[in-house]
């Protein structure tokens, strides 16, 4: 097993990037926008690394590793034909925005590296899935009723990016409450509980 511990050198710079994209974030796109669950995962991966918290590294690993792909796979695939096979990353590709500021969202993949290593050195807390849970069923209704309903926080106001009619507006957000842990965080938490057993000697 790696020995405990995390790197100086990741969380000072793990520290800078925040400090940068945090900054630019809040004058371009304003407070709403840190309520999407990885922009919060973000912050809370940077106190996991300088409080080398097992449990809070654990709950973010869950938060941004499906995310992380799925965000991946999107913007792969518009670049290379066009269409957004899942949509919500149709912002990378609008000119209206310099592209400096755009490339911010590559923190996307960068937060799947840093949480999976900061898993693998300190280790999975299985009550990682109850703690991001509950802060997801905190984040979700909060997203509902405090921000713009254009701007679609956390899709609260319907999937991909798009808003729904199709469904009462708190019904779906209970769908959404129930789905989001189902499909994003119980996947990653059974392959990391299985992974870690076969880590052991």
């Amino acid at each position: 097993m790696p020995a405990p511990g995390l790197p100086l050198w990741l969380k000072l710079a793990f520290t800078l990037w925040v400090v940068v994209w945090a900054t630019s974030y809040a004058r371009v796109l304003g407070w709403q926008n840190f309520l999407w669950l990885c922009d919060l995962a973000s912050f809370l991966i940077l106190v996991a690394l300088w409080t080398e918290s097992r449990l809070l590294m654990s709950a973010q690993w869950l938060a941004v590793m499906v995310v992380g792909v799925l965000w991946a796979l999107d913007v792969g695939v518009a670049l290379a034909t066009g269409v957004h096979p899942i949509g919500g990353t149709e912002y990378m590709f609008n000119a209206a925005r310099p592209l400096a500021f755009r490339l911010l969202s590559l923190f996307h993949l960068l937060l799947p590296l840093v949480a999976g290593y900061g898993v693998w050195r300190l280790g999975y807390d299985r009550r990682g899935l109850g703690w991001q849970v509950a802060l997801t069923w905190a984040v979700l209704p909060l997203s509902y009723v405090a921000t713009d309903a254009e701007r679609n926080i956390n899709w609260v106001q319907g999937p991909f990016g798009q808003p729904q009619a199709s469904l009462d507006p708190l019904v779906y957000l209970a769908g959404l409450m129930l789905a989001w842990p189902v499909v994003l965080y119980l996947p990653v938490h059974v392959l990391t509980l299985a992974l870690g057993r076969r880590r052991r000697p």
